[in-house]
């Protein structure tokens, strides 16, 4: 690399100190929207979901689109505080829709403590996924393709087991959750780390999604596993 090459690297990679600014204000970020994810789960839990049991296909696009439309607006509103506030809207969405999958849990024998497994695995997966990420000492740029098209690939499948239904078909889903969410961590915190995100609304909205994704996957298998599928 030339020096012209080399002045051009150093001034389109942010500094050390921005860098881990964006980790910290991501991590705080993500952290608080825990809040607003376990008081919609709360509500959740209280909710009936009826609209789901009477036209689940259309119920379920209904979501899907109300969920992209958030995630939109989050993305929009990135570099201001708009941002912040579709995020925690966002959360609070995404609590509210897993109160069904925890009220489950909590009938089936020992269902707080499969609760408590799904969430330590989830803890285990991000804690070694940053781990890595950090060790890497560049960027994992052959890994957006290949996420890429594994969220194409998770779409279209999601979208034709609402018609197919099959409980098969679903648990694979799960278990292609895990692995792509996992990825997923992976690759955004080393993004953050290596300077090729610098945006803590947009980090924390991806990683968010991951853990979420993760946690929801790893209980659905726990749970099938002790032979309480819910499907």
């Amino acid at each position: 690399m030339n020096n012209y090459q080399y002045n051009a690297y150093q001034m389109a990679v942010p500094s050390p100190e921005i860098r881990q600014q964006v980790l910290r204000s991501t991590y705080l970020l993500l952290a608080l929207s825990m809040i607003p994810t376990a008081i919609g789960a709360l509500v959740g839990m209280n909710l009936s979901f009826h609209f789901l049991a009477a036209s689940p296909i259309m119920g379920t696009l209904l979501l899907i689109g109300g969920m992209y439309f958030m995630m939109y607006m989050v993305e929009r509103n990135k570099n201001s505080f708009a941002g912040v506030v579709w995020l925690m809207a966002f959360t609070f969405l995404m609590g509210a829709l897993l109160g069904p999958l925890l009220s489950f849990a909590l009938r089936v024998p020992n269902g707080h403590s499969l609760i408590l497994l799904a969430a330590i695995l989830t803890s285990a997966v991000f804690f070694a996924m940053t781990a890595i990420a950090f060790t890497v000492k560049k960027e994992m740029n052959f890994l957006s393709s290949f996420l890429s098209i594994g969220a194409v690939v998770l779409f279209i499948a999601i979208i034709a087991n609402i018609f197919l239904r099959m409980p098969g078909l679903y648990l694979m889903i799960c278990g292609a959750f895990v692995i792509f969410s996992s990825l997923m961590i992976l690759w955004q915190v080393n993004q953050i780390v290596r300077g090729g995100e610098t945006n803590y609304i947009s980090a924390t909205l991806s990683i968010y999604i991951s853990l979420y994704n993760l946690f929801t996957s790893l209980l659905q298998i726990i749970l099938a596993f002790t032979g309480n599928d819910r499907r």
